[in-house]
């Protein structure tokens, strides 16, 4: 069930609104057991496990904004069935928020004069998908996390899980089970803790990646290669490799956002949150310091042309929502410079998300670098890795690469006629 008819719609045909790998072939096989619709009336009464997931933007001050959750909870409320219902918090919410939604819900109902106040419950199960991997991380989960208030609610989750659990389902051609994997670890904990975990996980990864960045700026003061570093305290089994990639820094719908509101709750308990602040503070920096190198190579950059290579936020997603490419085209703008993009599956998104930004979107890397004055590898797409470097190079004004991302090999650019540039060294 969603209010927007235009993507129930497309869902019907057989369409996905957004570019996920897998999720057509996903939605191909489940198709016997789906049905869409904008109608709580319906989705809701003869449910027996409700998710409600929507979206949670960071509103005023960095908390999140919660119009979609408690428009959603009050939706719940008026069409629940007379028989026992658990209403699941999928989307990310603040600690707390699973009293308050069920608040809502048995408000409405007691408003409604419909009774039964008391034959639903309300838990927690937040997800740790990575966008791009999502339904690998769907299928293959790290773990579980419910919260809930009594046992029976965990209990029906615990039910509604055990194929995933004990992984007894058939995996499907496209996206194998490794022979690695075992049974998947199931929390049961109580509703703020597992709301709590959702958090503090995000927030710890937000902060490896920003403290990678951090020693990367010391690594290109004292001729490190923030590379070797990375790969050496990585294989520190305490610390490990993932989120130890220097660069643009993170974006996407999770990290910001989650960080926001992190130091947003922390302040509601008279808490401050200086780890975390700071990480974010790094994070933005990161994209500044791509206009910094940029004018130490070209010195000014208004009337500059300059290439993106890469919208999204990470590849194998077209999720625009805080991704560095953004920032970074406009500060470019402000600058004075022209931006030119080209991004395998964002660019028409980013057509309709961000019309106010003058960037002009090319259907090639070639397109961008045509003229250029400089190329800028936002996202690690891996076709960019395998470009013809040596005609590229011929096309532009001034062949300079800055690498974003520590992915391209700088010694294969330097043959094909690049100045390699990274932001650290």
């Amino acid at each position: 069930m969603d209010a927007d008819a235009n993507k129930i719609a497309a869902l019907r045909r057989g369409e996905v609104p957004f570019f996920e790998p897998h999720l057509e072939d996903l939605l191909a096989d489940a198709r016997d057991n789906l049905s869409f619709t904008t109608d709580y009336s319906q989705a809701i009464p003869e449910a027996q496990v409700i998710f409600i997931a929507v979206g949670t933007p960071t509103g005023v001050g960095g908390a999140p904004d919660l119009r979609y959750l408690e428009a959603a909870a009050h939706g719940v409320g008026e069409h629940l069935g007379p028989h026992f219902t658990v209403i699941v918090n999928k989307s990310t919410v603040p600690i707390g928020s699973g009293n308050w939604v069920g608040t809502l819900v048995r408000e409405r109902i007691q408003r409604n004069g419909a009774g039964g106040a008391k034959c639903f419950a309300v838990a927690s199960n937040p997800e740790f998908l990575r966008e791009g991997s999502a339904i690998h991380d769907s299928l293959y989960p790290d773990r579980v996390v419910i919260g809930a208030g009594e046992p029976k609610t965990a209990e029906v989750l615990y039910t509604l899980y055990r194929p995933l659990l004990d992984q007894t389902f058939t995996p499907p051609r496209y996206l194998p089970r490794s022979d690695r994997l075992g049974a998947v670890p199931f929390i049961s904990t109580d509703l703020s803790s597992a709301e709590l975990i959702k958090y503090a996980a995000n927030a710890f990864l937000a902060l490896k990646i920003s403290y990678i960045n951090e020693i990367g700026q010391l690594a290109e003061r004292v001729g490190a290669d923030i590379s070797q570093v990375a790969r050496g305290i990585g294989l520190d089994a305490r610390i490990g490799t993932q989120f130890l990639h220097a660069g643009v820094g993170w974006g996407g719908s999770c990290f910001g956002k989650d960080t926001a509101a992190l130091i947003a709750t922390a302040s509601e308990y008279k808490l401050e949150m200086p780890i975390v602040a700071a990480a974010r503070q790094v994070n933005h920096r990161q994209r500044e310091r791509v206009i910094e190198k940029l004018q130490e190579e070209l010195k000014i950059l208004k009337g500059r042309t300059i290439g993106l290579l890469g919208l999204a936020f990470k590849p194998q997603t077209d999720d625009l929502r805080e991704a560095p490419a953004l920032e970074i085209a406009q500060r470019l703008l402000e600058r004075g410079a022209r931006v030119r993009a080209h991004d395998p599956v964002a660019m028409e998104r980013f057509r309709r998300e961000r019309p106010d930004l003058d960037v002009t979107l090319c259907e090639t890397a070639e397109g961008v670098a045509r003229d250029a004055d400089a190329l800028v590898l936002v996202t690690e797409w891996p076709q960019y890795r395998e470009l013809d470097w040596e005609a590229l190079a011929a096309g532009m004004r001034s062949p300079i690469m800055l690498d974003g991302r520590y992915v391209l090999d700088r010694v294969r650019l330097a043959r094909a006629g690049f100045r390699y540039v990274a932001l650290a060294g």
